[in-house]
């Protein structure tokens, strides 16, 4: 499906490696202007190297497609409205907002320090925040857009060593619902991904880390899904679908979660009661709320994460 997103203009955060610098690509393929962001720091955050979007620039224009480098921080509104200049002192206009950045300090949790906690909330969600707001104003002026947002399974339904990093994507994937319903009436759609791919923050998690949860009981997400393994996905099969979510095919998918990976797609199940017990008196009395919760509303359920014997 060629040029499906001819005239566009896209920014991708995180756009220099990974998941982000395929979608920068193959938007480009399909007819976007893309601003490639990307600071080129080093998984943990640290460090910085303008060359990195630089070179992805390089390769799009290389091919024939337009693109513009950007390497303001999405950490701060500052750089958020910046990045989103950059897009309209470029190419005029803006249309669509990918957001890839993303750092790891992965810590269980009782070791995890306070700077660990902030940075890592700081890229992902802030970064989605601070980007996606500064869009959201320019979308509902001409009353178009799309947001496309990266949440993860490890927000979704928890992994082990990744208290600050799952509390961010799971925060991207509330946000993305409510941004779907803040812009939908302005003909906005907001959307996030959830990816399983070999990047490098896959690549930096430590055996260590998969020591701790083996001698723990506590299955990792590539382990529980029965799926194909992290380390063994092209992270470039994530940007068609990106790029469908981006086109104007989509425009009626708002406010949905997918989780994205090799040649599957699958959309992603609401949060919605499951089961329920209630009671005549309009006020529980422990011992029936204890009968009824253990014979019903908490049968069955697994512990992802059993007790261990000493």
């Amino acid at each position: 499906m060629p040029n499906n997103l001819e005239g566009k203009v896209a920014i991708v955060t995180g756009a220099g490696r990974g998941i982000g610098r395929g979608v920068a690509r193959l938007m480009a393929e399909e007819g976007a202007s893309v601003v490639v962001c990307d600071l080129g720091g080093n998984v943990d955050g640290s460090g910085a190297d303008v060359s990195v979007a630089q070179q992805v620039v390089n390769e799009i224009t290389e091919a024939g497609g337009k693109a513009v480098a950007c390497t303001e921080s999405v950490v701060s509104m500052e750089g958020g409205e910046q990045i989103v200049q950059t897009a309209i002192d470029n190419f005029g206009r803006l249309d669509i907002v990918v957001t890839c950045a993303g750092i790891l300090r992965d810590r269980m949790v009782f070791n995890m320090t306070e700077q660990e906690w902030d940075d890592v909330i700081a890229v992902h969600l802030k970064g989605t925040f601070t980007v996606v707001k500064n869009a959201c104003i320019l979308f509902r002026q001409q009353r178009s857009g799309r947001v496309i947002t990266f949440s993860s399974e490890s927000g979704l339904v928890g992994n082990s060593g990744q208290a600050n990093y799952g509390a961010a994507k799971s925060g991207i994937a509330g946000f993305t619902k409510v941004v779907a319903k803040d812009m939908g009436r302005y003909g906005v759609t907001a959307n996030a991904i959830a990816p399983r791919a070999t990047t490098r923050m896959i690549g930096s998690i430590p055996d260590s880390a998969a020591e701790i949860r083996a001698r723990g009981g506590v299955a990792s997400i590539s382990d529980s899904s029965g799926d194909d393994n992290l380390r063994d996905l092209d992270p470039d099969a994530v940007a068609p679908f990106v790029c469908y979510l981006a086109s104007d095919y989509a425009a009626n998918v708002n406010g949905q979660t997918f989780l994205v990976y090799g040649d599957t797609i699958s959309l992603v199940s609401q949060p919605r009661p499951e089961r329920a017990i209630w009671t005549e008196t309009g006020h529980w009395e422990m011992d029936e709320l204890s009968d009824r919760a253990r014979n019903y509303l908490t049968a069955g359920i697994p512990n992802p994460a059993p007790a261990q014997q000493q």
